[in-house]
C-alpha cells in the first residue's frame, strides 16, 4: 500500500467491507491496471448512490487508497466532515464559482502521488436504459494540468442493489457488481496543447467514449450513438430529478 492508513481508513474498511461482502459479489477484470503508485485518476461510469462503496472496494483491493470529490453538502455535519477529511477526501460546490478550488486540491492530490477518484458525468446518469451521459470537464482538465495516467472503469450492477435515488437497498439475493478496468486513455496528443475549451472537450469526450466501451463490453450490448445530453433534455443536474426544484432553492442547485 503506497499510503498509509489512518485512523479513519482502519474504522472505515471493515466497515464497508463487511457490508458490502453481505450485499454483493462482485467480478474485478483488469485491475492490474490500476498502477500500483504515482498520481492517477480513476474515472467511472455513475449508475447509483453505492458507486463510491464499490469503486473503492476496486481500488483498495487493487492497493490502493480511493481519493473522492465529495460533494460540499456532506462536510456540513462536523463529525462527518471530520472523518471525510482525514480520509483525504475533496469537497466539492457542484454549479458553483467555489469548484475551482476542488480543481487545485485534486490536482495538488494527483501531484502528491495520490488515486483520485472521478464520475465524468458528475452526477447519476440520466440516461434511460443507464448509458453513460456527456460529460464534464472536471477529470479532463486535472488529467491536462498533471499529465498523470487516466484509468476508465465500466461498471454494472450497483444499481441492482440501490436504484437511482431510491430510498431503500435491495438486499437480497446479493448482486453481482463487475467493474472492467481499461488501459489508460491516450491522451498523448492533447497533453502539449494549449487549454483551449475544444481541447478539453476533445478530451472530455475521449474519456467518456473510453467508459462506455467498457460499459458496453460489460453489459454486453451497445450504447447509443449519441450520448443523454442533460441540458439538451432540459434534465436538472443535481439532485433527484424525479422531483420538483424546491422553491426557495436556485433552479439546477443541490437541495441536499
Amino acid at each position: 500500500m503506497q499510503e498509509r492508513r489512518n485512523w479513519a481508513w482502519h474504522l472505515a474498511v471493515p466497515i464497508v467491507r463487511s457490508a458490502l461482502v453481505a450485499t454483493t459479489t462482485h467480478e474485478w477484470i483488469g485491475g492490474e491496471r490500476i498502477p500500483e503508485a504515482g498520481g492517477c485518476i480513476i474515472v467511472l461510469n455513475h449508475v447509483s448512490h453505492v458507486d463510491p462503496l464499490t469503486a473503492a472496494h476496486l481500488v483498495y483491493d487493487h492497493g490502493r487508497l480511493p481519493h473522492y470529490l465529495a460533494k460540499s453538502g456532506l462536510f456540513r455535519n462536523k463529525a462527518l466532515a471530520s472523518f471525510l477529511t482525514a480520509a483525504g477526501q475533496i469537497p466539492v460546490e457542484r454549479l458553483s464559482r467555489n469548484a475551482a478550488g476542488a480543481f487545485d486540491a485534486a490536482v495538488a492530490a494527483v501531484r502528491g502521488g495520490k488515486c483520485v477518484v472521478v464520475y465524468p458525468e458528475g452526477t447519476i446518469t440520466r440516461d434511460p436504459e443507464g448509458w453513460p451521459m456527456t460529460g464534464k470537464s472536471g477529470a479532463a482538465r486535472i488529467a491536462l494540468e498533471t499529465g498523470c495516467p487516466v484509468i476508465p472503469v465500466g461498471q454494472w450492477g450497483a444499481q441492482q442493489l440501490l436504484a437511482p435515488y431510491a430510498k431503500m437497498p435491495d438486499l437480497f439475493p446479493r448482486k453481482l457488481v463487475t467493474m472492467l478496468v481499461g488501459e489508460p486513455v491516450d491522451l498523448s496528443d492533447l497533453a502539449a496543447q494549449p487549454r483551449s475549451v475544444a481541447v478539453i472537450q476533445q478530451t472530455t469526450d475521449r474519456i467518456m467514449a473510453a467508459i462506455t466501451a467498457l460499459v458496453e463490453e460489460v453489459r454486453g450490448e451497445t450504447a447509443p450513438i449519441e450520448r443523454f445530453d442533460m441540458r439538451r433534455a432540459g434534465v436538472r443536474q443535481t439532485g433527484n430529478p424525479n422531483k420538483p426544484e424546491p422553491e426557495n432553492k436556485i433552479p439546477g442547485e443541490d437541495p441536499s
